[in-house]
């Protein structure tokens, strides 16, 4: 039967956020937007009411009127949102003054801590007078090498408080990968952390950092969170805030589009790609998300499971601007039981549950059922992102979490620092779907020759008109060259975001995997995803990587899986691994091989590198290892006699 999983109850739906939204600019225009499908319409139709709208909704801090929306709208790129207005993302962040909970901190290592908003911004005041003494300005670099600790959000409002670019690692990346990004933007400044634990070990980072300032010749200082281990241009965090007291921040008010931060490609087939965002579009696109298809409100509790080296950190960070409580935690989401966020989520009252598609499967794989054993009353949006969620995914969370609350699967990534489709707490929640495109977002499928895809047509994710929070451009790349390259060399003036993809009856979008990853057997495009979906669920399989094989002038299906331990691959499980990808996909998604490998290689962030993956098997370099949070694992899959014949 095609029923939804959840629906929101009608007082959800008359308190929300979207609701009162769409009365507000109901009226602003004169418009009749009864329903998020008018809403939707009307925000594509007339990006200039809405994303004005949504300014004035959110309550942007600007100096004076914001002026006109869109200068050059029909351009992309080239569009200019809000060209005459001037603003400070930093103080857009720090609005709120009072003792209740800015930041909460967990540690995997037991550590506890809590600022309130006067804390935080004291904090923040403190760092910024130090950094500007240290001749900090606009367009200055600052880094941070730490892990998800308050520091962190305290050094990056610190730094866009002068309009300095902020841009962050997370400490398990090697010396290597730290350059690799580091060392194309020449910050002044690096913010590192003395020490993290993962997983019941504990890491020093200071050997690593010396090695790393040395291949930063534009570093002027070092700033350690602990001892500085007596550093060539370091010193203690502590030691150089002292001269400081806390005081009202000067916020330096900027051009919309002015810088402020630089995130990077995952790197896998090269140098990463530096990609510059501007601070109005990130604070404009991350009020939209959080604001109405997040309904965050003020008070409520935000949590996500990241790292310093993944967008969804600089995400969570903006949920300041909303009135939230940032939940930060650092470690393993696994120790030492699994449960570890769910006791988090109630000892805090976690109303928003960010994680990714991975974690919601090994959650599954692990027996655990956090409905039986966890209360999580006020826990009302889950939202998975990192990789297509599947079906059984969605049957989990309704399942053995929570059954009532909006399951949110989300997607867009570090390319437009925010989403293409995401969540709708407005409407109901179908198995294995994502509900809605982003409000001013003109998300489409295109099939190869650029038209429109029919529902349920496989094709390429678009987006086909200007959007506020596209990236300002990549470093070193002052023609734009490699940035059109990018996104817009597929389809004249529309961004091709590489993802194969296929809307839905419901008005939602179903994500097949990475464009560059899909099969190809006898010239049939296959999602990966598709794979994946019923090759987890074979009880023994942990988890998968599936890749096409140059083979007898083809492309044949290769299947590699991890087993859970005391299992084996044996022609038994081979045979209902066929039969089950058979009988619920297509004979086409059938693998021509299916080998086990004793770990799946991954970035950082925890998503499966296939196109390394398959570099590796047709005797390719790998050109970036350390983008990988585990590169040894590739030379499983180097030189397989099985895929010779």
């Amino acid at each position: 039967m095609d029923t939804p999983l959840w629906q929101p109850s009608a007082k959800a739906v008359a308190e929300a956020n979207l609701t009162r939204f769409m009365k507000d600019a109901s009226n602003q225009w004169g418009e009749r937007l009864a329903d998020f499908p008018a809403l939707y319409r009307w925000s594509i139709a007339r990006p200039e009411q809405f994303w004005r709208s949504l300014w004035e909704f959110g309550g942007v801090i600007a100096e004076g009127a914001p002026g006109p929306t869109l200068e050059a709208g029909t351009l992309m790129p080239g569009a200019r949102f809000f060209p005459e207005a001037r603003l400070n993302f930093a103080e857009n962040l720090l609005r709120r003054r009072d003792k209740t909970d800015a930041l909460v901190f967990w540690g995997e290592d037991g550590t506890r801590r809590r600022l309130s908003h006067d804390d935080l911004y004291d904090a923040v005041s403190r760092l910024a007078q130090a950094f500007a003494a240290d001749g900090i300005g606009p367009g200055d670099r600052v880094v941070g090498y730490l892990p998800n600790i308050p520091e962190a959000i305290i050094a990056m409002l610190a730094a866009t408080s002068l309009g300095a670019v902020w841009s962050s690692s997370s400490p398990d990346f090697g010396v290597k990968g730290v350059l690799d990004r580091f060392g194309q933007i020449e910050p002044k400044i690096m913010i590192v952390a003395e020490r993290y634990s993962y997983d019941g070990k504990e890491f020093d980072c200071l050997e690593k950092t010396r090695e790393i300032a040395v291949g930063l010749p534009s570093l002027k200082r070092i700033l350690v969170v602990g001892a500085s281990g007596g550093m060539p241009l370091a010193s203690s965090l502590t030691d150089y805030i002292a001269p400081f007291a806390p005081g009202t921040i000067r916020f330096t008010r900027l051009p919309f589009a002015h810088p402020l931060y630089i995130l990077y490609s995952s790197g896998t087939t090269g140098v990463p790609k530096c990609i510059v965002h501007g601070a109005g579009g990130t604070l404009l696109q991350h009020l939209k998300e959080h604001l109405l298809h997040g309904d965050i409100k003020p008070g409520d509790r935000l949590f996500q499971f990241t790292t310093c080296g993944w967008m969804m950190w600089n995400w969570l960070a903006s949920g300041l601007a909303s009135g939230a409580t940032l939940l930060l935690y650092d470690g393993s989401p696994f120790r030492p039981s699994g449960n570890i966020l769910f006791d988090y989520a109630d000892a805090e009252g976690m109303t928003h549950f960010g994680t990714s598609a991975k974690f919601i499967d090994a959650l599954g794989k692990s027996g655990l059922e956090p409905k039986r054993t966890h209360a999580l009353k006020p826990l009302r949006m889950i939202t998975s992102t990192g990789s297509p969620l599947v079906p059984e995914g969605f049957d989990f969370v309704y399942d053995k979490i929570k059954s009532d609350l909006c399951l949110a699967s989300i997607s867009g990534g570090t390319d437009i620092m925010s989403c293409f489709v995401l969540g709708n707490p407005l409407a109901p929640v179908w198995r294995g779907e994502i509900q809605t495109a982003g409000l001013g977002m003109a998300v489409d499928v295109f099939t190869d020759d650029g038209k429109s895809a029919a529902i349920e047509e496989k094709g390429e994710l678009v987006c086909t008109k200007p959007f506020p929070s596209m990236p300002l451009g990549f470093w070193n790349d002052p023609e734009g060259t490699r940035y059109h390259a990018a996104y817009f060399a597929r389809f004249a003036r529309v961004w091709c975001h590489g993802d194969y993809a296929a809307k839905t009856v419901h008005g939602g979008m179903v994500i097949y995997g990475r464009s560059d990853a899909v099969l190809n057997p006898g010239g049939v495009r296959i999602g990966t995803a598709e794979i994946y979906r019923q090759v987890e669920q074979v009880p023994e399989v942990l988890e998968a990587l599936v890749i096409g094989q140059d083979f007898a002038n083809d492309v044949r299906v290769v299947l590699f899986v991890r087993l859970r331990p005391g299992s084996r691959l044996d022609e038994a499980l081979k045979k209902r691994i066929v039969q089950q990808i058979r009988a619920n996909a297509s004979p086409r998604h059938v693998p021509a091989k299916i080998l086990e490998v004793a770990d799946i290689p991954r970035t950082k962030s925890g998503k499966i590198v296939e196109l390394a993956v398959r570099d590796i098997v047709h005797g390719r370099p790998v050109k970036n290892r350390e983008a990988l949070a585990n590169p040894e694992a590739l030379d499983l899959f180097r030189d397989l006699p099985e895929l010779q014949t």
